[in-house]
């Protein structure tokens, strides 16, 4: 069985039109959340990147069911471990208990904006693991403090703390981040369908704990408008994460991708309304072992139509597929 989930992208939409999305993800029967928590748009052809936890904040007010996710936060530059800590029990209370944490070691893309240099993938995985250790101890309601390599907490405690702290998800792209997520997390995030992450999950202690995946999808009732959609604001999706987490600026990953043509995009994103190709894309997930996969509709103005074709149309289909 897999669940499907729906993704609030603030790269592509303003703050009052994620919340409303994601109220009507919540009618057509979607059956989790997650939103991306940028400073930057991947590519300046999507056009936004609002504060994702003040919409989360809202989203937890307008909604009564669907859990929500950070997809995900980065809780080493932009954020010191001690505020995430904050912020994710304060909307786990507002949500009344339907909110996951996830986390990840980032991308230049968003945290260079408060300087101090980009450190290099092993540093920031020891700072993704230390800053774990103090949401942890922060999330058991008594006073932290922690003298660590990477962070320095002074007798910190959290006020309004929720009876079910919120779960823990890590992002994984190779082993050094599966043993992590294995060790450290509750859940294991991904954005592709690799079985041998999930092996290497499972070796490091992730036996049992749920996996969540995400796939880019481009509906239309016109498969070149689709195509077309899916070039201009997606095309970036392909460079892998060895790359897009170096990459400084919007106008990197513009030149990063200048050779990538509209074919290119269409053979990894599901383009159209053609069902079973939606079908087929969500299969190696399910193959791969994910019970979660988060779609993402690509382009900020298309989610009520995709909404209201999911309901109708797709989620169906993916039920008797995968249910």
């Amino acid at each position: 069985m897999v669940r499907i989930g729906y993704t609030m992208m603030t790269e592509q939409a303003g703050p009052r039109e994620l919340v409303e999305h994601v109220v009507g993800a919540e009618e057509a029967g979607f059956d989790f959340s997650v939103i991306s928590d940028h400073y930057f748009p991947w590519l300046r052809a999507q056009g936004h990147s609002p504060y994702a936890w003040s919409v989360l904040g809202a989203a937890a007010q307008a909604t009564s069911r669907i859990p929500l996710m950070t997809y995900v936060t980065c809780p080493i530059r932009r954020y010191h471990p001690a505020v995430v800590a904050q912020k994710a029990a304060t909307v786990q209370l507002l949500s009344e208990g339907r909110f996951r944490l996830g986390l990840g070691a980032g991308e230049n893309l968003n945290e260079h904006v408060v300087g101090g240099g980009w450190p290099p993938v092993d540093v920031r995985h020891e700072m993704l693991e230390e800053a774990v250790e103090i949401i942890r101890a922060l999330f058991g309601g008594e006073h932290v403090t922690h003298h660590g390599r990477h962070y320095q907490v002074e007798s910190a405690k959290l006020w309004d703390v929720p009876e079910q702290p919120p779960p823990i998800g890590i992002a994984v792209s190779g082993e050094q981040s599966c043993r992590l997520a294995g060790e450290r997390g509750d859940l294991l995030i991904a954005t592709e369908p690799k079985p041998e992450l999930l092996a290497a999950f499972d070796r490091h202690g992730g036996r049992g704990k749920p996996r969540v995946g995400q796939l880019p999808v481009s509906y239309d009732p016109d498969r070149d408008t689709a195509v077309k959609r899916a070039h201009a604001q997606f095309r970036w999706f392909g460079l892998g994460w060895k790359v897009n987490a170096e990459l400084p600026h919007p106008d990197s990953f513009e030149s990063a991708t200048r050779f990538v043509t509209p074919d290119d995009v269409a053979a990894s994103i599901p383009c159209g309304d053609d069902l079973d190709a939606f079908v087929e894309a969500v299969r190696p997930y399910a193959r791969a072992g994910f019970e979660e996969l988060a779609l993402v509709q690509i382009g900020g103005d298309t989610q009520p139509e995709f909404l209201h074709w999911s309901a109708k149309t797709l989620l169906p289909a993916l039920r008797e597929a995968f249910g």
